[in-house]
């Protein structure tokens, strides 16, 4: 059964939940609507980009565990391809920090 619309709606649920919090704060405390807009694209950047690296290293991962059990010399290809859908997520994290660290 194909998993995508699944995780389509899903993402798309979220989305709008999260759309509607930074109004939500905005009227509840002090904080103003750039400062939610930045916490919102920040965790929307490190969110998707988990799920996607969570998504490539499933597909990698296994893929890879059925090449090392029928071919031993493909252990080092198939480690450096799960290690870059890994790499996915640290990147979400890197753009997160970059957008929570931006003044004005």
């Amino acid at each position: 059964m194909n998993r995508l619309p699944f995780l389509l709606l899903g993402a798309a649920a979220f989305m709008l939940i999260a759309l509607s919090a930074p109004a939500a704060v905005a009227q509840t405390s002090t904080t103003t609507t750039d400062s939610a807009s930045k916490f919102f694209a920040a965790s929307l950047a490190f969110g998707l980009a988990a799920v996607a690296a969570g998504y490539a290293l499933g597909q990698s991962g296994s893929a890879a565990i059925a090449a090392v059990v029928e071919k031993p010399e493909v252990r080092t290809s198939a480690l450096v391809f799960v290690a870059l859908a890994e790499a996915i997520a640290i990147y979400g994290f890197v753009i997160a920090i970059i957008i929570l660290g931006q003044t004005g």
